[in-house]
């Protein structure tokens, strides 16, 4: 279930991708915790503890599609080639770049793995060196839950809280689609992936 490509545009380090989306987590808290202990913790434990975490840990039910997704991997890989990421990471770079403001703090809290989160995307950004078997293996020791298709992302999004985020209450083309649900997801999706494609720019 895990999907692997390549970018293949940027250097080695940073070219190629691997994603998974997991559903029924049972361990969001504990994972967060070890987040936490990986980016704290000194000497040898530190250091493989941040390996072994050593991913993009997002909240599933605010990405709105693969393409939202992708966008946000995009524009995080093109800030790490270029030397420009606002984050310490490229990994947490995809986590700023799904938010809609700058606030690292607040990305991280609404876009990252909280206690409650039991839907969970998880990215790794790593060289041609790194065989996606590994790359799986290495998740699934760290995430407990179920693989599932990126095809039941739209099912788990929370479009409240999407269109909260991101402000679009008043949009004219949310509000003429809001007898349709369909229309109105679609219309939600292409602001939030043109907004995230933008973010680089305005920032």
């Amino acid at each position: 279930m895990m999907q692997s490509y390549q970018l293949p545009q940027f250097p080695p380090d940073f070219s190629c991708v691997h994603a998974a989306l997991y559903i029924d987590v049972s361990d969001a808290d504990l994972l967060r915790k070890r987040l936490i202990t990986a980016s704290t913790a000194e000497g040898l434990t530190g250091a493989r503890e941040r390996d072994a975490v050593n991913f993009a840990f997002i909240e599933a039910r605010l990405i709105t599609s693969a393409d939202h997704l992708r966008t946000a991997i995009y524009q995080a890989v093109l800030a790490a080639a270029q030397g420009g990421l606002r984050t310490k990471t490229v990994h947490s770079e995809i986590i700023w770049a799904l938010n809609p403001t700058n606030n690292i703090t607040e990305a991280m809290r609404r876009y990252g793995v909280s206690d409650t989160t039991s839907a969970l995307v998880v990215v790794r950004i790593a060289g041609p060196e790194l065989l996606p078997a590994s790359v799986e293996a290495d998740m699934d020791a760290v995430v407990t839950g179920t693989k599932a298709s990126f095809a039941a992302l739209h099912d788990l999004t929370d479009w409240p809280a999407v269109k909260k985020y991101y402000k679009l209450g008043n949009e004219a083309g949310i509000r003429d689609a809001k007898d349709d649900p369909e229309r109105e997801h679609a219309v939600v999706d292409h602001i939030v992936v043109s907004s995230v494609a933008m973010k680089s720019v305005m920032a």
